[in-house]
């Protein structure tokens, strides 16, 4: 299966500027240097603590925030490359939902502009056969057609979070970024809109980059997960064999505080210690042996590479040697 989405070094290094001059004096490094794929009809999920860099990972992928280096080859084309003029017609291609149905929605605008503009920006329709389009959209995230004519503040997040899909789903896209779309949303609305982004994707063939720091979500939606620290990916694996066998001290950390419904069950306990290190100063060698509770000396001084260690599964870490999965049949 070909990669729709094959990203490659990725980084974004925010400047740090002190003095009456405004000199830079550092930089903050929100993404430095990852590599990932999304192939087409498949859904990565990309999960991490709060400022390990996920959104800002996915705003470089879509030029909404200018990467400092890297490349985005999106249908084999580096999307970094190319033209305001070529730019603007790729992202016909390219969409997102935001975190927040509440901002991420114009209160001055009806639901029939909100979800029609990308119509009228891209100029595919107008008049009668744009509201046709628009109806056509409402219904298919579950809407009625009559609420083109109402504002955002007339209905709940669930409501407005389905305003939200049906505008990313105007111009038929390949790739939709999900920033965290369910995370403000109540459990019993989460899984309905989960449910209708899988119908979604299957309809339409689409991709997702679902961005979460709820495993349980991730798990659901998700066929591959990528786990991302402090700027840098840390484990990468099908989403099966990650659940079954999480490789990294991280992951694993991530793993153990996952509410469990039972009260009888009883898992290990993996306490990390203090907080995520700053991206304005991350520590030398592994990123996480400052919080890692098997750290090693050469964890201080030596940053391991994101290595295979068998069956699709990659891991970043000196205590998971490669091709340790090589031999095993289990996922």
């Amino acid at each position: 299966m070909s990669d729709l989405l094959d990203v490659r070094g990725l980084a974004k290094h925010f400047p740090i500027r002190s003095g009456v001059f405004g000199r830079t004096t550092g930089h903050v490094r929100a993404v430095d240097g990852v590599d990932l794929r999304v192939a087409q009809g498949r859904t990565l999920g990309l999960v991490g603590e709060s400022g390990s860099g996920k959104t800002t990972l996915g705003r470089c992928i879509l030029r909404l925030i200018d990467p400092t280096a890297g490349e985005v080859l999106f249908e084999g084309a580096d999307i970094l490359k190319l033209d305001a003029r070529t730019m603007r017609a790729t992202r016909r291609r390219l969409q997102i939902i935001f975190q927040d149905p509440y901002s991420s929605l114009n209160p001055r605008m009806t639901v029939g502009s909100i979800v029609g503009e990308p119509f009228a920006i891209h100029r595919i329709a107008r008049g009668r056969q744009r509201q046709e389009m628009v109806a056509e959209l409402l219904v298919t995230v579950g809407l009625d057609p009559s609420a083109m004519a109402k504002h955002p503040h007339e209905f709940s997040g669930g409501q407005r979070q389905r305003i939200g899909i049906a505008r990313a789903l105007a111009l038929k896209p390949r790739l939709i970024i999900a920033d965290e779309p369910v995370s403000s949303l109540d459990v019993s609305i989460q899984a309905q809109i989960l449910n209708l982004m899988v119908d979604l994707q299957r309809k339409f063939e689409m991709a997702y980059l679902f961005i979460s720091h709820d495993l349980r979500i991730v798990e659901h939606i998700s066929d591959d997960v990528a786990v991302m620290y402090l700027g840098r990916l840390v484990e990468y694996a099908p989403t099966r064999r990650l659940f079954a066998s999480p490789m990294h001290p991280y992951t694993q950390a991530l793993m153990a505080a996952i509410p469990v419904i039972d009260p009888e069950t009883r898992r290990r306990r993996v306490i990390v210690p203090g907080d995520m290190p700053s991206a304005a100063a991350p520590p030398p060698g592994c990123r996480f042996h400052t919080r890692c509770p098997v750290a090693e000396p050469i964890c201080r001084t030596v940053e391991p590479p994101l290595a295979d260690i068998g069956q699709g599964h990659l891991a970043a870490c000196h205590l998971v040697k490669p091709g340790a999965l090589r031999n095993s049949t289990s996922c």
